[in-house]
């Protein structure tokens, strides 16, 4: 493993230009809650537990957790995106205004049910809190031909006063191929790079400037099984590349770091920073995917984009639930660790 102390400076700077650049988010703004209960007893009724309700939070998850974490990294951000007129829309918008993130992008519809993904922790007193089943509520069909426009409208007059657009889609259809494919030709953003985490179509984004997949997102968008290879991750990652047209591509890879690809560089390798015992991973995509996208916007390399963005992914999955991570602490973790690279 080679450390390359002079680079932290240079990161530190681009963190450092954080509150000067401004990104739009496209996608699904997703409501997470999480209830917690105290193990009771196991019920007469079914061989189950019975909890003692104890506490129930609601946090931004999804594009809206991305938009967060770019908020709480010192970035101004844009949020483009649905929810419904019920209790999860309403809390995620009071979120949104109370951190001062700008909701004239988010479209507020009757119909539509906002995506909510309650988890249920179980836990005793003083032990950690263990999930035990997790209950999604999603709109029953995707979003309206006039509401797609006026996604698109938003997303357009947004990106073009902003440095970055980054696209979020959990395939409930606030963030499309169809859209994208508007915006880079109709709304005339060439010049804006557009970064992009798709859940389940990747593929079908050629085009776009940069994507930040996981592994097993890799894996079944091309039909392959990679494992601690690191020539099938480089054989992946340029089919990726030369599939999608891309600029930039991080491939995320668990306890194995991070795999970054440049169009003009020889792809690199990145270890995991901090420790793999990690404690959540609820959200870590978010999190990687908000500091990549600012820190290209901020000047960056991809090395370095991908560098800033394994600090702060190494940061969050260190906390528990869907979390952020401060510009603070990411210029902290910096200071004390070098970026490192492994040779192949």
């Amino acid at each position: 493993m080679t450390k390359h102390p002079k680079e932290a400076e240079r990161l530190k700077k681009i963190v450092e230009d954080f509150p000067n650049i401004t990104v739009t988010v496209l996608g699904d703004l997703v409501a997470d809650e999480f209830v917690f209960g105290e193990i009771s007893r196991v019920s007469r009724e079914a061989p189950v537990l019975i909890l003692k309700h104890r506490d129930r939070t609601v946090l931004p998850g999804g594009a809206a957790n991305a938009a967060n974490n770019l908020a709480d990294l010192g970035v101004n951000v844009l949020p483009v995106g649905i929810v419904g007129d019920d209790e999860a829309g309403r809390l995620l918008l009071r979120y949104f205004r109370h951190k001062k993130i700008p909701v004239s992008g988010v479209l507020k519809d009757k119909a539509y049910t906002t995506v909510t993904k309650t988890r249920i922790l179980a836990g005793m007193t003083h032990t950690a809190r263990q999930q035990v089943v997790r209950v999604d509520r999603e709109p029953d069909e995707e979003p309206s031909a006039h509401l797609t426009r006026e996604l698109y409208l938003a997303a357009r007059n947004y990106a073009h006063a902003s440095d970055a657009l980054l696209v979020s889609d959990y395939g409930y259809g606030a963030a499309t191929p169809a859209i994208v494919d508007t915006l880079r030709g109709k709304g005339k953003l060439s010049d804006v790079p557009i970064v992009l985490d798709s859940r389940y179509r990747m593929l079908q984004y050629s085009g776009v400037t940069a994507a930040t997949p996981n592994e097993p997102e890799v894996e079944e968008a091309l039909g392959i099984r990679i494992g601690h290879n690191w020539d099938k991750v480089l054989a992946a990652g340029e089919q990726i590349m030369s599939r999608m047209q891309l600029q930039s591509l991080v491939i995320t890879r668990g306890r194995d770091g991070m795999a970054a690809f440049n169009h003009k560089h020889k792809p690199v390798d990145i270890p995991i920073f901090g420790s793999d015992q990690v404690a959540d991973v609820t959200g870590a995509g978010d999190t990687v995917i908000a500091a990549f996208t600012a820190a290209l916007a901020a000047g960056a390399t991809t090395e370095e984009a991908a560098q800033v963005a394994n600090y702060a992914g190494g940061i969050v999955v260190m906390k528990r639930g869907t979390a952020t991570v401060s510009r603070d602490e990411l210029l902290h973790a910096i200071e004390q660790t070098s970026p490192a690279t492994r040779p192949h």
